[in-house]
């Protein structure tokens, strides 16, 4: 565990590899999944992250022409980390929904909250459009999987910004409500949609100490 905290125990380091874990990004995109962070301090950590074996630089072959960073194997093996700590994080009384929230973060989340038993009997191909990303969800077999993918030919599609397909999913949010404020949109089966909403129940929050009372 010391050592894991060598490899990322400083500031942005996970969250660059959250960013990271769908595949891989330009610097640009880097920066735009994580509001806050500095050229400058981005930079460093993936200097940092590179040169412990995490995550690797490449050039892509024409016609772009681009510089991205991606994960390694072995850099991917960390998402069970991060479905440990975010299911965790969950539990905070502390935790405020209102932080920003990227494509990386909501896709992570839905693979970290599923619920097999809720999903039973269910097979269905669900869109996310998110953005500028297009993200596929299959479902079967109690098994979620969900990766970049066009989703012209699911049964239902989500279209909107991760934070409010988040409120739709995790903040009890009406699609009616989202949809009539233009915030959302839903194509396809719609019984399916509310169903899908549904799959991922958050834990229970922790309690919170109790004070002592005055002696």
């Amino acid at each position: 565990m010391a050592h894991a905290l060598d490899l990322v125990g400083d500031r942005w380091a996970l969250l660059v590899i959250r960013e990271l874990m769908l595949g891989p990004r330009r610097f640009a995109d880097l920066r735009a999944g994580l509001p806050g962070i500095s050229a400058n301090v981005l930079t460093q950590r993936l200097e940092e992250l590179e040169g412990s074996a995490i995550l690797r630089r490449r050039k892509l072959p024409p016609p772009a022409n681009v510089h991205v960073y991606e994960l390694t194997e072995w850099g991917y093996e960390s998402e069970p980390v991060f479905q440990v700590l975010g299911r965790w994080a969950a539990r905070s009384p502390a935790h405020d929904p209102t932080l920003p929230f990227s494509v990386a973060s909501l896709v992570l989340s839905l693979r970290t909250m599923f619920d097999p038993a809720r999903a039973r009997g269910l097979k269905a191909r669900i869109g996310l459009r998110l953005g500028d990303e297009t993200h596929l969800a299959r479902i079967a077999a109690g098994v979620l999987h969900i990766a970049p993918g066009a989703a012209d030919d699911a049964d239902a599609v989500f279209s909107g910004a991760p934070p409010v397909v988040a409120a739709a999913i995790y903040g009890g949010q009406p699609l009616k409500t989202l949809e009539a404020a233009g915030a959302l949109r839903v194509a396809g089966d719609r019984a399916l949609a509310g169903r899908f909403i549904g799959l991922f129940p958050l834990p229970a929050k922790a309690d919170k100490p109790k004070q002592d009372g005055p002696k």
